[in-house]
Parts: C-alpha cells; structure tokens; sequence
C-alpha cells in the first residue's frame, strides 16, 4: 500500500536532546499494523545523532513505530559551536 509519513519539525539548541513521539513522526502504510512500521534515517542530523534510549552516545540508523510510542527514541545535538540549532525533518 501507501506509504504517508508527516513529521513536524522539530528544532534543537546547542546541547539538547528530544525524544520522539507519535506527535513528531507519524506514518501509516494503509495496513492494521502500524507497530510493524520501520523507519530509516536517511539524512541524519549534521550537529547531533538518532540514539536509542537504552544506547546513549551510539547513533542509530533506523528505529521502529513501536520504539517511538515507548518514546526510546531521542535526536541529540552534540554541542558542536558554531551549530546553535538544527532542525529534525
């Protein structure tokens, strides 16, 4: 089927961390299993890196709807100067 992803941005300062929830990436495949939806970061953040809760401080190329309704997912920015916000998209 279909695949619709909305994301709302999401803007990060110099040293913040977000986690993700159903409000930031919401997708739907046109099934009955949204949990069954995996995500692929594609573009990861310059200033900052996807983490798994359980793993701070390793970058993750993909996670799944179920780690975002547990929100064990956060975009972390990684102090770098110069790089005051960034955008999550």
């Amino acid at each position: 089927g279909d695949i619709v992803l909305l994301a709302k941005p999401v803007t990060l300062t110099e040293g913040d961390r977000v986690t993700l929830t159903t409000d930031v990436p919401v997708a739907t495949d046109g099934t009955s299993k949204p949990e069954k939806l995996l995500y692929a970061v594609s573009l990861p953040p310059v200033h900052g890196q996807i983490e798994h809760i359980n793993y701070p401080g390793v970058p993750i190329s993909s996670y799944s709807q179920l780690d975002v309704v547990a929100q064990k997912v956060s975009d972390v920015h990684n102090n770098s100067h110069g790089a005051s916000k960034e955008a999550l998209r």
